[in-house]
């Protein structure tokens, strides 16, 4: 790894997350492509996160400890502006990255030279608190391919939901990072397709067949404790988006997607409500 300037940045905003969190970092230590950085931010924790952090002793870990609590939104922005490598990756406290993710993911980037890929993402599975797989999530099928932007960004509206995936699920270039500026959680739920679709206006994607990560569904996690308003939030945040005629959401776009929310929250809760039980 550069002394100076690592391949990848792996930061992972922490906060009462010690149940999951070494399964988190030994995800990321594991990785195949091993030039990269992996900053803990704890988020001023008040369990065992600080002990586990300090229980690793490679140099590509870093830990640092937010003096008061910033909240969820805070601590990833603070994720953001501590990062130092070409290539950015949010990674979830809870959640598990496959071996060779940063390595895939890395590769597209880098034959990317013309920089028209605004995110790389793919295939990801669903698993419980004890890591067993519920189901298996790839949006667009059997085979790799470059997706265009606005197409994306239509789907993920029609479809009611993030296509795309969760912040572990995707890679992007730190200078987009430094363009696109702080993540935005006034529509807690979807604060990560919020980033998504502005990232979308700079380049398109290309998803990866192939499972790159596990997002894990546990009583500690965020998209749980929201979950009585994704609805809600997904509804005002399509409105939102489909006002803006440069994402090209279409009013039948909208309507189908803000029906496909309504049905895939109350499918959500009732999945929570099982596995949490």
């Amino acid at each position: 790894m550069s002394a100076l300037i690592p391949s990848v940045s792996v930061c992972m905003p922490a906060y009462n997350g010690a149940a999951h969190l070494r399964a988190a970092i030994d995800s990321v230590l594991a990785q195949t492509h091993a030039d990269f950085e992996l900053i803990v931010i704890d988020d001023n924790s008040s369990d065992a996160t600080p002990e586990i952090v300090a229980g690793y002793v490679d140099p590509r870990v870093r830990y640092l400890r937010n003096a008061r609590n910033l909240g969820p939104q805070g601590n990833w922005n603070r994720c953001r502006d501590e990062a130092r490598g070409r290539y950015f990756k949010l990674m979830p406290q809870d959640d598990v990255l496959e071996p060779y993710c940063l390595a895939r993911q890395v590769a597209v980037l880098e034959q990317d030279a013309e920089h028209r890929l605004a995110l790389v993402f793919g295939a990801r599975e669903v698993v419980d608190a004890s890591g067993r797989k519920i189901l298996r999530r790839a949006a667009f099928g059997a085979a790799a391919r470059r997706i265009e932007a606005h197409a994306l960004i239509r789907a993920c509206v029609r479809r009611g939901t993030n296509l795309v995936g969760e912040p572990g699920n995707v890679l992007l270039r730190r200078e987009l990072v430094e363009r696109l500026g702080p993540f935005d959680a006034s529509y807690g739920y979807m604060v990560d397709l919020d980033y998504w679709f502005r990232a979308l206006q700079c380049g398109d994607a290309y998803y990866l067949a192939e499972t790159l990560s596990e997002f894990r569904i546990s009583g500690g996690s965020w998209s749980v404790a929201i979950g009585a308003r994704q609805y809600q939030q997904f509804r005002d945040f399509a409105r939102k988006y489909a006002a803006m005629p440069e994402y090209r959401i279409g009013r039948r776009d909208l309507a189908q997607g803000i029906a496909m929310g309504w049905v895939n929250a109350r499918a959500r809760q009732w999945i929570y409500r099982w596995l949490l039980r």
